[in-house]
């Protein structure tokens, strides 16, 4: 098996940068779903319902994108006409999302139609999100990959930065924030705005990147002529999946339900401590549903500043290390946010939490991906290997009404989330050092 060169920073880079635009369409979405919806009129309690479609969508789609893919050979690439179509999709569905509202004049019927679009949103945005992870397990060697999945991590965040700032930029600049009539046309504004920088980011990945053509992909990769344009037998697969596979598995379960918490009730968190409201339609909320989006961008720049320091950090102490301590930082971070008044002072927590989501995008593929190395179906297997982000989602959403009705408010789900970093902190202890992986 011959062994992949060395790419340069901006090869690296270049093949990562159309995430950046993936990740503010995502940001846009999880920091305003639960606000679109409640401007709606949606109870709190069943706003998990709505969060539940996005993780389902992204469990059905990445596996076949994956699965496709792998079999996919043009002269656009492998994995790049999949990044093209999605993209293409979640421009349409980004428009839409924000005016779900003004589609019907019936509550029942413009809630069905919110639930469709946010489900099509979340389907394109996988489409286009999984060929990033797929094309750096594809072109990376094994000592790069580190480097390539930070610096996916940190154009990732800046993304984030981006997406969850722009509603507060549009309300800024002049765009009116009033929410009598449905959703503020500042909300709808940012939507747009994030849509057209998503495409312009793709295109540019799409130009800049070439993918191995099927011989030198198999002579990089030590398969066999046609290995790898074998039928895939997902539970064969599945079954013959490395330990760290697995094992990686159990500890997103338990970061993705608490992020998945958070996403659900930062808003009605932050309106409640910080504004003393929990009325979706005042002027209180729709400002503190501006401010979560500028909470929400420190914490995705402290992510892109401790996603710097993770290389480092790793090589002095660790994987496994450094992994638990990200995780038991944002737990602390999340214990914080209920005794914070001040919406100033919720940066602090938010940053905190930060520091997990950095370790959350990066280290599980490095590790899932070096274990696969060597092995065909490698989009296929990382496809399946989404399951273990979008499955904690589900959990936590169709759960949420009955955690929140135990534990009496959207600002206690706060320690939820802490208890879940918690015991994915411990559970880090179970995933197996290199050298032990089989």
């Amino acid at each position: 098996m011959k062994t992949k060169p060395d790419l340069s920073f901006w090869k690296l880079w270049n093949l990562s940068f159309g995430f950046f635009g993936v990740q503010i369409a995502y940001a846009l979405q999880s920091g305003n779903v639960s606000r679109i919806f409640s401007t709606m009129g949606a109870d709190p309690k069943s706003l998990g319902y709505f969060w539940i479609l996005p993780p389902l969508m992204g469990m059905i789609v990445q596996p076949i994108v994956g699965v496709a893919s792998d079999k996919t050979w043009t002269r656009f690439g492998r994995r790049i006409p999949y990044l093209i179509v999605g993209a293409l999709l979640a421009v349409i569905v980004m428009f839409l999302l924000p005016n779900a509202g003004s589609l019907s004049d019936s509550f029942f019927i413009a809630m069905a139609l919110g639930a469709v679009i946010l489900m099509l949103l979340d389907t394109s945005l996988n489409m286009a999100m999984q060929p990033f992870k797929m094309m750096v397990g594809d072109i990376v060697n094994e000592k790069q990959k580190g480097l390539a999945y930070a610096l996916q991590s940190f154009l990732c965040n800046s993304g984030q930065v981006v997406g969850f700032a722009l509603p507060f930029v549009m309300t800024y600049i002049g765009f009116s924030n009033d929410a009598t009539n449905g959703v503020p046309t500042s909300l709808k504004m940012a939507f747009y705005v994030g849509a057209l920088i998503l495409i312009a980011c793709v295109i540019y990945t799409s130009v800049k990147v070439k993918e191995m053509p099927p011989k030198e992909y198999a002579e990089y990769h030590g398969i066999a002529e046609g290995e790898g344009e074998k039928k895939a037998n997902l539970l064969q697969l599945l079954k013959d999946a490395p330990s760290n596979y697995w094992r990686v598995a159990l500890v997103q379960f338990f970061c993705w339900a608490a992020f998945q918490y958070m996403w659900i009730h930062s808003t009605g968190a932050i309106a409640d401590t910080c504004w003393n409201t929990t009325d979706s339609h005042s002027d209180a909320y729709q400002t503190a549903g501006d401010w979560v989006g500028i909470v929400l961008a420190v914490q995705a720049l402290a992510s892109v500043l401790w996603a710097s320091l993770l290389p480092s950090i790793e090589r002095k102490y660790g994987l496994k290390a450094s992994y638990s301590v990200s995780l038991l930082i944002g737990a602390v971070g999340f214990l914080m946010v209920p005794f914070v008044h001040n919406q100033w002072m919720m940066f602090i927590p938010y940053a905190l939490t930060g520091c997990t989501w950095a370790a959350m995008l990066a280290l599980p593929f490095t590790i899932v991906t070096n274990a696969l190395e060597g092995r065909p179906h490698m989009g296929t297997y990382l496809g399946l290997f989404n399951c273990a982000i979008c499955l904690p989602q589900i959990v936590a959403g169709l759960i949420n009404s009955f955690v929140v009705h135990m534990v009496g408010s959207q600002v206690n789900m706060l320690f939820v989330c802490c208890v879940c970093l918690v015991c994915g902190a411990l559970s880090v202890k179970v995933i197996k050092g290199q050298k032990e992986t089989v």
